[in-house]
């Protein structure tokens, strides 16, 4: 290490330890500064790391804490970006975290979440081993653009790394479409024909036409948005046959799934300690992870089952004599997905939605409009009452309304601390659905009334 670089990991540890004692989570910043000072400050801490990065629209945070939770498993020496800084200063900051002041790395392997648009900057010096990319959706307009944007930047960084292996959804045209133009090793993970009900053809889709020749898809099934068994009649780009595939979701539970997977063609049922569909998806995409990158199938699977949701992602606390969960939304397709789990629900429940418009929200709140909410209506004798709250309370209160919930049934209520002490005397299941910097706001407070780690933590 030269000069600049040993003076920006002290830097950076520095204004860690200070951020730290001030109570504020040092997450991105200390790294923002120690790059000042030496730009290549994460290709020389990188290098002697082995790195697993996952990245995509949906299912980050939860597949990468589920890797984690293997690797734990496994006994392996590892750290991680828990915290959810995904962009190039936050995961320089877990890293140098993680050095000695002459840049010695201490931990073997690197377990880090990586945002989309960051993974330009970020792949060409972390070199990363194993790279997850999880699915590509419609998201945050006013930063990523359209979804083939998204798409194209994956793939340039993934051309700087062309010996990482890759493990992609095999029901995401989009993700499977990375393999035709990479030299990169690929295998796949998705659910099987049979594993999900049948669906209509979904009105919103955000790859209705095939990304080589433009036709429209054909589908054979279905299990959200553009996920499925898709193939053009035209060109023959098909999905590809996935190495770990869900064969079947044998039941579904407000806490958890039941679900066979083939691993390698081997079939198991295994215990998934997560409900709703879509984290069926987190679980064998970091089941995909974990193995390719040597983790023996028993820890792999016994993860699965151990795994604690968390920081939002379907995260449970008891609040008094409720049991709550909490339920990150950002864009229509993850938004569907939580509503499909509200459908599943038996009893009765408190709903609470909190809507902000800041730049790490997305500032374009349009998204709201294509989410499913009618679906609402058909659990309508389940919802106790439904309460709107954020900066953009009012907006979300007007979707509801257009939605067909009755206005006089909808509560607005901005205060954070007055939405859950007025929740905490309740015995029904309470659900809340934030937007990110909303759950970072809306957990401090559910911290402080049930207890709990800090997002850092």
């Amino acid at each position: 290490m030269n000069f600049k670089a040993i003076l920006a990991i002290l830097l950076c540890k520095l204004l860690r330890a200070l951020s730290r004692l001030l109570h504020r989570g040092g997450t991105a910043m200390p790294g923002r500064w120690a790059l000042k000072l030496c730009p290549d400050l994460l290709a020389r801490l990188s290098k002697d790391v082995k790195t697993v990065v996952i990245t995509g629209t949906n299912g980050k945070t939860t597949s990468a804490r589920i890797v984690e939770q293997a690797f734990a498993e496994a006994g392996r020496s590892y750290f991680a970006n828990r915290s959810g800084a995904n962009l190039l200063s936050g995961i320089t900051t877990e890293f140098v975290m993680n050095a000695t002041l002459g840049g010695r790395m201490k931990k073997e392997w690197a377990i880090i979440e990586c945002d989309e648009a960051a993974s330009v900057k970020v792949f060409p010096q972390l070199k990363p081993r194993i790279v997850v990319v999880t699915n590509l959706f419609r998201d945050q307009l006013d930063r990523y653009g359209e979804v083939t944007h998204t798409l194209g930047n994956i793939r340039t960084a993934l051309q700087s790394v062309p010996e990482a292996a890759l493990c992609l959804n095999a029901d995401c045209s989009l993700c499977s479409s990375l393999a035709l133009s990479l030299p990169n090793r690929a295998v796949y993970f998705g659910l099987d024909k049979g594993a999900v009900p049948s669906r209509e053809k979904p009105a919103l889709s955000d790859a209705t036409h095939c990304i080589r020749c433009k036709t429209e898809y054909s589908y054979d099934y279905i299990s959200y948005g553009h996920l499925g068994g898709f193939r053009c009649p035209k060109c023959g780009y098909a999905r590809h046959s996935a190495d770990y595939a869900v064969t079947d979701v044998i039941e579904q539970r407000s806490n958890g799934t039941t679900a066979a997977i083939s691993i390698r063609g081997e079939k198991r049922v295994i215990d998934i300690n997560l409900p709703a569909l879509y984290n069926v998806y987190n679980a064998v995409g970091a089941l995909a992870a974990a193995m390719e990158s040597g983790v023996d199938e028993r820890c792999a699977v016994q993860a699965l089952a151990s795994f604690q949701c968390g920081f939002g992602r379907m995260e449970a606390f008891r609040l008094g004599k409720a049991d709550v969960r909490m339920m990150l939304v950002k864009n229509p397709a993850g938004c569907n997905q939580v509503i499909d789990y509200l459908e599943n629900l038996h009893n009765r429940f408190v709903l609470a939605i909190f809507l902000n418009d800041r730049g790490a929200d997305g500032t374009d709140i349009s998204w709201i409009w294509d989410a499913e909410f009618e679906r609402l209506n058909a659990i309508a004798g389940r919802i106790e009452k439904v309460i709107v709250s954020g900066d953009r309370a009012q907006d979300m209160r007007v979707r509801l309304k257009y939605a067909g919930i009755p206005d006089e049934n909808i509560t607005v209520e901005r205060d954070y601390e007055a939405l859950v002490s007025s929740l905490e005397g309740l015995e029904t299941d309470i659900c809340l659905m934030p937007t990110y910097t909303a759950m970072l706001e809306l957990r401090s407070v559910m911290i402080r009334h049930c207890g709990g780690a800090e997002f850092w933590e």
